[in-house]
């Protein structure tokens, strides 16, 4: 079977497994475990910050960092497909008591002229005053869309001037990294926090890094121990999140490689697929209106997929465990499964 569900779906690969079992470890809690010490030490410079904090995932990686820019009450902007709106349980308000709104987003990304209409008066005690903009990329619900530099750039900028906290949610960082061709370090020295999650295209079986100034950091460390997040010999973990970084980074081109050639592939046979779309290793297929149906076929001819949030739409996503020749029989099987629907559905 190939499994294109997710890149979360991958394996420790016997070299990692071997970091695993060799880790130094200690009581992370008290700072005594020098592999996660190492980690974030890295994962700071990796990231551009001066200061990150390992956590066991992305999604408590992402509500740590929205406690500490704001405050109850105040409002958060985020495109609205984006996973802290769609995938963490109404986290903000939850956990942070912040007002959420979404913003129409183009392939995942908005524009300064929408975060400054946004902009509440925050002299008003009638209104909720806005103080965090988060930004997802690669944006996952528009098919591992990355944001160019110009308008990441312009956003921080943005919110520089109006003085409002600037978050990166960096779930797939390194996925756009490599696309744009920088260090994933040039993309987030702006921000206020980025996160960035090791359980996906970089392999881990877990973990995640917050990054932002010390004092920031020192604030994340206490959201660490409320969230549940405090572990104690983590070294294990930590030691897969190194070896990703030493040797997952820059063969994620393969994974992009990869899904370029399916989407050509099944372009080439018939299916509908937006190529525009394909900039990392998302696929976003449009089967038409009996997804279920065409999702269960897939099945039976061998391929495993997802949906997204388009009706129509389902996602083939490459990863670590998917080879060239896996590739080639998705290109065979997939068309089997479905046939052409029309115009692919919007992005």
């Amino acid at each position: 079977m190939i499994d294109l569900r997710s890149d979360t779906l991958t394996q420790p690969t016997p070299a990692m497994r071997e970091a695993i079992a060799n880790a130094a470890v200690g009581d992370e809690q008290k700072r005594e475990d020098p592999t996660v010490n190492e980690l974030e030490r890295r994962g700071a410079e990796f990231l551009g910050q001066e200061e990150a904090v390992f956590l066991p995932t992305a999604t408590m990686a992402n509500q740590i960092a929205l406690q500490i820019l704001g405050r109850p009450g105040d409002a958060l902007l985020v495109e609205r497909h984006a996973h802290i709106m769609l995938s963490e349980l109404g986290g903000p308000a939850a956990h942070s008591g912040l007002l959420t709104i979404g913003l129409e987003g183009t392939k995942g990304r908005f524009s300064p002229d929408q975060v400054v209409s946004e902009i509440r008066d925050r002299t008003s005690v009638h209104v909720a005053p806005t103080r965090i903009v988060a930004v997802e990329n690669t944006h996952n619900s528009a098919g591992g869309r990355a944001w160019p530099l110009a308008e990441i750039d312009a956003i921080v900028a943005t919110c520089r001037e109006h003085e409002l906290a600037v978050h990166l949610d960096g779930a797939r960082l390194v996925n756009a990294a490599v696309a744009c061709g920088v260090p994933a370090a040039r993309i987030g020295e702006g921000f206020d926090t980025v996160t960035l999650c090791f359980s996906k295209a970089l392999g881990c079986p877990l973990g995640a890094l917050i990054a932002g100034s010390h004092e920031l950091m020192a604030s994340a460390r206490r959201g660490k121990h409320f969230f549940g997040g405090a572990m104690r010999q983590a070294g294990i973990v930590a030691a897969a999140a190194l070896y990703a970084l030493d040797h997952h980074v820059d063969r994620i081109a393969d994974d992009h490689a990869r899904a370029r050639r399916l989407a050509e592939g099944l372009t080439e046979a018939g299916v509908d697929v937006d190529l525009e779309q394909v900039e990392t290793n998302f696929v976003q297929i449009d089967v038409g209106p009996d997804r279920a149906g065409a999702i269960d076929r897939m099945k039976e001819h061998g391929v495993l997929v997802s949906t997204t949030v388009h009706p129509t739409v389902v996602r083939a996503v490459t990863h670590l465990d998917v080879s060239d020749d896996d590739i080639e029989t998705a290109i065979a099987a997939i068309p089997e499964a479905v046939t052409r629907t029309g115009a692919p559905a919007g992005r």
